[in-house]
């Protein structure tokens, strides 16, 4: 299973939330390039980065700082957030991020988003992000009455790098993933799936692995020090070390 260190952005900074809430936001570093290259020091062979003020306003805002990362990590690296153009997508893919990640404008215009995945085939995930197996756009701001499975399984026929599932109720709170509803999605299409959200244990990290999920993204538990990467790599049977 692939594990993904995740890096959020919000005004040049390395930041996390809580439920996608903006007001309840914790600040772990002034220097995400910093924070990058610690976890490729440690052994992550992949990177995720998310783009919280475009998520939140529609276009692309930490683009000069997620250029950094790329620039000054050896590994591949993935951005989520605000991208809802072709233009976006192909500067974003030009400067060296291996894939990008859509959600909102996937959710609203589907048609547009199966036309993008034909032409840039294998570098697009789609972003479903969940509150009650619904899905939620604009930076979770907006819940929809489309059902997560119900667009996975729309999509699941063109050429995606991969689906990135988040539980927003679980997203932050140290409580453990919604294993059951990772493992529904992951079941259900016949692409891969990344759970995110509620990663907080070894134990975690080994049920995903054990019902199938092809990868897992890591976020608050990495920076509040409840979990060790090279720990987590060695369950997940990622680590090149």
């Amino acid at each position: 299973m692939e594990i993904w260190p995740a890096i959020d952005l919000r005004d040049g900074k390395c930041v996390r939330l809580v439920q996608g809430d903006y007001d309840r936001q914790t600040v772990y570093a002034d220097d995400p390039v910093e924070v990058a290259r610690r976890w490729m020091d440690l052994g992550a062979r992949r990177l995720h980065l998310v783009d919280l003020d475009g998520a939140r306003d529609g276009q692309t805002a930490n683009r000069d700082v997620a250029q950094s990362i790329v620039d000054s990590v050896e590994i591949p690296c993935q951005l989520g957030g605000g991208i809802r153009d072709e233009e976006t997508i192909a500067g974003l893919l030009a400067a060296g991020l291996s894939r990008l990640v859509i959600g909102t404008r996937a959710v609203r215009d589907p048609d547009w988003f199966v036309g993008v995945c034909r032409r840039f085939p294998g570098q697009l995930v789609a972003g479903i992000d969940a509150r009650d197996g619904h899905v939620a756009t604009d930076g979770w701001a907006q819940v929809s009455d489309l059902g997560a499975v119900e667009l996975a399984l729309m999509l699941a026929g063109e050429p995606l790098a991969g689906l990135v599932y988040t539980d927003i109720e679980k997203d932050g709170m140290l409580q453990g993933p919604n294993l059951e509803a990772m493992q529904r999605m992951q079941q259900e299409v016949n692409i891969p799936v990344i759970a995110s959200g509620g990663v907080t244990t070894l134990e975690d990290v080994q049920s995903l692995a054990d019902v199938g999920m092809a990868g897992c993204i890591v976020g608050k538990a990495l920076y509040e020090g409840r979990l060790s990467l090279p720990d987590i790599l060695g369950i997940a049977g990622d680590s090149s070390l």
